[in-house]
């Protein structure tokens, strides 16, 4: 207390003050990116392991792994300059969160391995194709979140972005091999992303008035609502699913 009345006059105690409080927040903000990260990118890395599981040996499998971590950093990069302008688009969320769930169960159903005259590369580059398509979807709410916490710290929100980089790839070499000794991991997997789609089209900003007027016809929040269409992209990409896994098998079985 005596220092700082000896400073204060100076100045220096006010500077020093204002030092520690700035580089205190810094210090919280990324310690806040970094949590989001560990907790987001686990998604990405799921989809990723899921799009890579049919590519026909480990160095195709290493490729597509490396690739799709590629297109995952630069969506985020794109999103990260033009978030505000991407979350005006109305029915955005719908649309992506149905072409999410129609991803989902295709990952769930996995290519077929009796397609030879497909090439290998032509398979990588499909699994990168769909990761791209997926990632695009997904990666929206990650550069929402980073963006929120940098507060328009270009430094901060590249620090996020070049983070999830060795995240993503530890996560889907991680989950691949994990996916190889418990194919069940492939049905978790699949359930996570109809989980995520279900949530983007209960996030439809054009669709909270009708939300909400639901909710309350039914005697329920919006929130119980929003968790309830989150289940729904769960069970259909599960059922769909399964289905789809039958009826191939079936008409395998009677050729």
């Amino acid at each position: 207390m005596a220092l700082a009345a000896i400073l204060a006059p100076s100045g220096v105690g006010f500077d020093i003050s204002s030092m520690l409080t700035t580089e205190l927040g810094l210090a919280g903000q990324v310690l806040q990116i970094i949590i989001i990260d560990l907790i987001l990118s686990g998604d990405n890395a799921v989809l990723i392991a899921l799009a890579c599981r049919s590519l026909p040996d480990r160095r195709q499998r290493r490729a597509g792994i490396i690739l799709g971590a590629g297109v995952a950093i630069l969506l985020r990069i794109v999103f990260a300059g033009t978030v505000t302008q991407i979350l005006d688009i109305p029915y955005l969320h719908l649309i992506g969160g149905l072409l999410l769930l129609w991803i989902a169960i295709k990952l769930l159903v996995g290519e077929e391995d009796d397609e030879p005259e497909i090439a290998a590369h032509t398979r990588l580059w499909r699994a990168v194709w769909t990761i791209a398509i997926a990632d695009a979807l997904m990666s929206l709410d990650n550069v929402i979140a980073v963006a929120a916490v940098a507060k328009g710290s270009v430094w901060l929100i590249a620090f996020g972005i070049a983070l999830s980089v060795p995240l993503i790839i530890w996560g889907s070499t991680l989950v691949l091999a994990l996916i190889e000794r418990y194919p069940i991991i492939i049905w978790l997997g699949s359930a996570l992303l109809g989980w995520i789609a279900g949530e983007l089209i209960a996030s439809e900003i054009e669709l909270q008035g009708p939300y909400s007027s639901f909710a309350y016809t039914l005697g329920i929040s919006k929130i119980l609502l929003h968790n309830l269409i989150a289940i729904c992209g769960v069970f259909l990409t599960l059922l769909i699913g399964w289905a789809l896994i039958r009826y191939s098998r079936r008409h395998v079985a009677a050729d």
